[in-house]
Parts: C-alpha cells; structure tokens; sequence
C-alpha cells in the first residue's frame, strides 16, 4: 500500500460523500459520516482539521471499507 495523501477533515468527507457516504452529524470538530450497506450501517466520525493525522486517516480508510487507492497522492 502507496502512503496516503494527506487530507483536510472536508477534502475526506467530500470523498467519503462520492462514495455513497452521508454526513448526518456533527458535534464539535468531529463529522459524522455513515453509509447504508444493505442491513448494517457504516459509521466513520471525522475529525475536522486541516490536516488529519496518518493514523486517523489510516482507521477511516479501513472503517470506510473504500479501497485504498482512492486514497493515495
């Protein structure tokens, strides 16, 4: 696996958005971001900063369950 771009909290939940994911919270700095997946949810809180740490963007991109080379520069 390539290392990840770096990404600001709303460049993540714009890609998160194009893949099916809706944001429909947020409390604080953190976004709430889920997807419909037949009977199960996914849910991925995304902290909104400028830049989200790797191993932030590391748990998200497993939780997503987006391939990662959506993710890569």
């Amino acid at each position: 696996m390539d290392k990840p771009r770096r990404f600001s909290g709303r460049e993540l939940c714009a890609l998160l958005k194009s893949h099916g994911f809706l944001e429909v919270r947020q409390r604080g700095s953190h976004i709430i971001m889920q997807k419909q997946m037949g009977e199960s949810t996914i849910t991925v809180p995304v902290p909104n900063h400028k830049e989200i740490r790797i191993g932030t963007l590391k748990s998200i991109i497993r939780q997503s369950k987006i391939p990662h080379e959506h993710f890569e520069a």
